[in-house]
């Protein structure tokens, strides 16, 4: 069973992450039963079914467009970002725009190739829960790498996690 760190807690979750392979189509894959996490282009074939079968979750690559689930973002308990190289910084700039102009308020999980130096910066952009590839940690791992989370106790900058810089938010003597 895949572990993920959420609210800065390490948890299992059985619920699967749906990907297209080779051959596939998003209106004939086969879904699991119980609910999962699937792709952009699944959701938008059987969005209908899904609800009927408790979908809780899409995820979006990092050249997809978070407007496109607009209409949908208070029907879905989880939205998750695929990373998937370490170098692939688009996820956070859609983390970004899912928590500050569109609002979502749900879970937002980073997923796919999500390291231990990443933790501190995906917080900061929105994301409430860490999803590594399976296997990228033993449990050891995992549980130092919550310590990176909090990695810097102040920072400086606005994101979407501190709306305000430290210099609004420190009251500093005159």
């Amino acid at each position: 069973m895949p572990k993920l760190i959420r609210n800065r807690q390490i948890v299992e979750d059985a619920r699967p992450v749906v990907i297209l392979e080779e051959g596939e189509t998003a209106a004939t894959i086969a879904l699991p039963e119980g609910g999962a996490i699937v792709p952009l282009a699944v959701w938008q074939a059987r969005r209908d079914e899904l609800l009927a079968h408790g979908c809780f979750g899409v995820w979006l690559a990092g050249d997809q467009e978070p407007r496109d689930l607009a209409d949908d973002l208070a029907q879905l308990q989880t939205i998750a970002i695929h990373f998937p190289k370490f170098a692939d910084g688009r996820g956070y700039s859609l983390a970004t725009l899912l928590r500050s102009r569109f609002g979502y308020r749900g879970e937002l999980r980073a997923i796919g190739e999500v390291l231990r130096d990443q933790f501190n910066y995906l917080v900061r952009c929105g994301f409430d829960a860490l999803q590594p590839a399976e296997g990228r940690y033993t449990d050891t791992q995992l549980l130092a790498a919550l310590g990176s989370i909090a990695d810097f106790s102040e920072p400086y900058q606005v994101s979407a996690a501190v709306p305000d810089p430290l210099f609004r938010r420190v009251r500093r003597a005159a």
